[in-house]
């Protein structure tokens, strides 16, 4: 099997993962409570796979203030998306509020996606091993964005026939973004694909601490939930010895 295969069923890892969750989200009933722990494990991990892998990978370059300088220009990337979602929700608010908030959520799930796609082709330039492990840790994190995105919709109205298709759809961004990042850097010095592994970090720590655990904050806020992070970064901390 060609390496691109491998990278494409790496991918597809939490690809399924994703509709998995929104799978669930059509079976299992709504509970905030349910949400804003899944949504804290997301964010715990997601804060792991970034400071326990891709750092150690950042760190290890020639030059590593040029990938240190990425992870922050990825941050202010989610920074301005974040600015553009809301300006959107605002644009289009009044009677179909509701519905456009959806949407937004759906974009927002594609964008992370996509930026999951892009550190599993990355890191699978470097490694295979290292994309192995990229997927597999975004594999749980993955699970409650299917459920939250497909659970808003259910919440909305839309019927089910299109919510299992927009669940469906949600496996072309992180599909796409594994195969545009594996050809764009394959061949490339290791300096261009790590500070690349870089921006996408940036994006994702922002879009962890800002995003979803605000977002859990938003539903129910319990004991319980700073457990579901440090327990999601616990997580794939085993995943990164074991399978590492």
């Amino acid at each position: 099997m060609s390496d691109f295969l491998t990278v494409l069923l790496l991918a597809g890892l939490p690809a399924a993962a994703n509709f998995g969750g929104g799978l669930l989200a059509e079976v299992v009933p709504e509970s905030d409570f349910v949400l804003s722990l899944a949504l804290h494990a997301a964010a715990g991990i997601v804060i792991g796979v970034v400071g326990i892998e891709l750092m150690e990978q950042v760190l290890g370059v020639e030059r590593p203030w040029i990938p240190v300088l990425a992870l922050i220009a990825g941050g202010g990337a989610a920074v301005g998306l974040d600015s553009a979602v809301e300006y959107v929700r605002c644009r289009f608010g009044g009677a179909d509020a509701g519905n456009a908030s959806a949407w937004m959520i759906y974009l927002g799930v594609s964008v992370d996606l996509f930026s999951d796609g892009v550190l599993i082709g990355t890191g699978s330039t470097l490694s295979l091993g290292l994309g192995l492990l990229l997927a597999l840790g975004q594999v749980p994190a993955d699970v409650p964005e299917g459920f939250a995105t497909i659970a808003t919709f259910r919440r909305e109205g839309l019927p089910r026939r299109r919510r299992l298709l927009l669940a469906a759809s949600l496996a072309l961004p992180i599909l796409g973004g594994a195969a545009l990042s594996y050809w764009a850097v394959r061949g490339l010095p290791d300096i261009y694909k790590v500070s690349l592994l870089a921006l996408t970090a940036g994006v994702l720590l922002t879009v962890a601490v800002e995003e979803m655990v605000a977002q859990a904050h938003q539903t129910e806020d319990t004991r319980w939930d700073s457990l579901a992070l440090v327990g999601g970064f616990a997580l794939f901390a085993l995943v990164a010895v074991y399978f590492g």
